[in-house]
């Protein structure tokens, strides 16, 4: 406690003869010095005071007293807010009264030891000394655990499109198989439960975090995007829809990036999707491209305003449909804070009537071989499929940028029988090793499309509810394939 005293002196009227009057302005405040926990509380503090005093907080003050000004002994509540930095802090408050010195009281608060509601912290490097080419070259073979957790809310989520939950052991399956890394489509916006803010589900967020570390557990790569999710991005790179959509999309990847922004570079960022018009797949008209690459960047800039790991993180961006041909026309690429920490996404289901026609156009056979037995289309064979990948190496993977082929495949035509369908499969495998061969020799990381469907179309090549191969003729293709080196 300190208390004061102050000595005044008078002169008297008649003999000029100095008198001594004593008036006592006493202040005390205890205790002068308060710590709290980083989420806040109460606390109290005593004020003795003979007269009128008040208390000064800093304008915008975290620390807010119950009374700010009084008359008397008082005890006064000091209410903190939760900290949301990861650093300690500290403020002064000060009391005052007239005739007394003034006091300073000083409140410390602990750091937060948890970032994840944090906007922005400190960029942290640990975990992520790989560049994009490097990072690239750890990826031997990619797997789609496609139409599950992109399967809108309103749909059904996780399961309404006929396929199990994710189990840990389905992916222990796909890394015993022998890929290394698996690509998570993933469904935002039908999980929103505030849409003036754009807040996700916590309880989705839990969700899509049990499905991210079943991976990372393995030592596997992970790619987690925003996909289509009833096409609220995917289907609107319209100049009416920029605005809304951007606002949408720097929302939810904000959330993203802080909910995930601990993890290591096994961790990866995909903006969007297949961003097109609706039902229209022609090249994009200069306001198609030109919107659908501001998503690009709306994704890029909101990732790395979250600092920390993500301030390294290697983030995908996507061609116009996720088409080779139109990236290699059209595409800008976004602008980066960060150097060499950018890949591009395309997807290849080449020529269509052999990958994925199910109707009176569908053609079962694909490559020279195979011709002895059947139709082939007439265009998208072996010498296309060099072609185009050899493209896609100039113009994005010889400046420095790796190219994701995120997803890829040819339905399994089961419904045939006999001769037919003994050479489809053989035929289909020799599709599946050739994209991912020429994948690799030109830069792409190949991640496979696995829809799940073990029935006639069907593109899935495990079981998922036993978590075994399903397709042991085609997975292993796909792994003998793998093999190839990437020119990086």
């Amino acid at each position: 406690m300190l208390v004061l005293t102050i000595s005044l002196t008078q002169c008297s009227g008649s003999g000029g003869t100095e008198e001594p009057i004593v008036e006592e302005a006493m202040l005390s405040v205890s205790p002068l010095t308060l710590n709290f926990s980083y989420d806040g509380g109460q606390k109290t503090i005593s004020i003795l005071c003979s007269g009128t005093w008040q208390i000064a907080t800093p304008a915008g003050s975290w620390c807010l007293p119950s009374i700010q000004t009084s008359k008397g002994d008082v005890i006064v509540s000091l209410t903190v807010s939760a900290n949301e930095l990861t650093t300690n802090r500290t403020i002064d408050l000060t009391v005052s009264s007239p005739n007394a010195t003034s006091i300073v009281l000083k409140i410390t608060q602990d750091a937060n030891p948890d970032n994840s509601k944090v906007d922005y912290i400190e960029p942290d490097q640990t975990g992520m000394i790989d560049d994009a080419l490097v990072l690239a070259g750890k990826i031997k073979l990619g797997w789609n655990l496609g139409n599950s957790m992109e399967i809108p809310l309103t749909s059904g989520g996780e399961t309404g499109w006929g396929n199990p939950k994710t189990t840990k052991a389905m992916i222990d399956a796909v890394k015993n198989a022998g890929f290394n890394a698996v690509r998570i489509p993933c469904a935002w916006d039908s999980y929103v439960e505030d849409r003036s803010t754009y807040k996700v589900k916590d309880s989705w967020f839990s969700r899509v975090k049990e499905v991210v570390d079943y991976c990372v557990d393995n030592e596997m790569y992970v790619i987690l995007n925003i996909h289509w999710d009833g096409g609220w991005l995917e289907n609107n790179p319209i100049a009416a829809k920029q605005e809304e959509v951007n606002k949408e999309q720097k929302a939810l990847w904000k959330q993203i990036a802080i909910y995930f922004r601990n993890y290591d570079q096994h961790l990866l960022f995909a903006g969007t999707n297949e961003v097109h018009v609706a039902d229209v797949y022609s090249d994009p008209t200069t306001e198609n491209n030109t919107v659908q690459q501001s998503y690009n960047q709306t994704f890029v800039d909101a990732v790395r305003a979250t600092g920390g790991k993500n301030t390294y993180r290697s983030l995908i961006v996507q061609t116009y449909n996720t088409n080779i041909a139109y990236g290699v026309k059209y595409m800008k690429l976004p602008t980066d804070t960060a150097q060499k920490r950018m890949m591009v996404e395309v997807h290849y289901y080449d020529p269509y009537n052999f990958a994925l026609d199910t109707g009176a156009t569908a053609i079962n056979l694909w490559g020279a071989d195979y011709k002895q037995y059947g139709s082939v289309d007439t265009w998208g064979q072996e010498d296309y499929l060099e072609t185009i990948f050899a493209s896609v190496k100039t113009t994005f993977v010889d400046k420095g940028y790796p190219v994701i082929l995120g997803e890829y495949g040819a339905v399994r035509r089961s419904s045939l029988t006999g001769d037919a369908l003994t050479h489809h499969l053989a035929s289909r495998a020799y599709y599946l090793g050739s994209v991912t061969t020429a994948a690799k020799k030109y830069g792409m990381v190949p991640f496979y499309w696995d829809n799940g469907g073990t029935e006639n179309a069907g593109m899935g090549i495990f079981n998922r509810s036993s978590a075994t191969i399903f397709d042991q003729l085609a997975v292993e293709a796909l792994v003998s394939a793998s093999a190839t080196n990437y020119p990086y």
